[in-house]
Order: structure tokens, then C-alpha cells, then sequence
């Protein structure tokens, strides 16, 4: 699968390119599958990062402001904040250390 940022809404295509389905409400900025294609992990423009199922529905919040980036690292979710620093969580939220 490949993933689009088209006016802030995260696009979905095969990889054949056919589009699959648009995900969010115009405001992402990042976003990043991970490898077993089940999960989008979605960086919005007021920093917070959510996590989302492959069909697009809403799983939580993995951190609440200040982010700028977001990647799949394993079954853990790397979060770049905005002054430089990168957290390791939990695909739960929950923080498991500074990086």
C-alpha cells in the first residue's frame, strides 16, 4: 500500500494505483504505515499524533500536541517533537522513553 497526503487528507492506493480510500479531516501533515499494513499512525497540524486501522476508523491518540513526525518502529510508534526531541510509545500511548 502507499499513502498520499493530498490537501491535508491521507490518500491509501495499491500498488497498482487504485485509489482505496481517503483517511482524516484535512488537517494531516504525516502519516506512516506499518508493516503489516493494519495501522496508519496519522501526524496532524495541532501536533497531535492518532492512530488509525487500515479501513480509517479511529483507534486513540498517541500523544496530544507538539509533534511533528510519526513512524512505525517495530510494533512501537517514534514521535519527533517539536523542540528536537523523539519519544518512544506504545501503540497504546503510553511513553516508554526519550530517545
Amino acid at each position: 500500500m502507499i499513502l498520499k497526503i493530498n490537501r491535508g487528507t491521507v490518500e491509501l492506493w495499491k500498488d497498482n494505483g487504485s485509489f482505496v480510500c481517503g483517511i482524516g479531516q484535512n488537517n494531516a501533515v504525516d502519516a506512516d504505515l506499518n508493516k503489516e499494513e493494519t495501522h496508519i499512525v496519522i501526524t496532524l497540524t495541532n501536533g497531535y499524533v492518532e492512530l488509525r486501522k487500515i479501513n480509517g476508523s479511529f483507534v486513540q491518540y498517541i500523544t496530544m500536541g507538539k509533534a511533528t513526525k510519526a513512524r512505525f518502529n517495530g510494533t512501537d510508534i517514534a514521535v519527533t517533537m517539536e523542540n528536537g526531541k523523539m519519544e518512544l510509545r506504545k501503540q497504546n500511548g503510553s511513553f516508554i522513553r526519550y530517545i
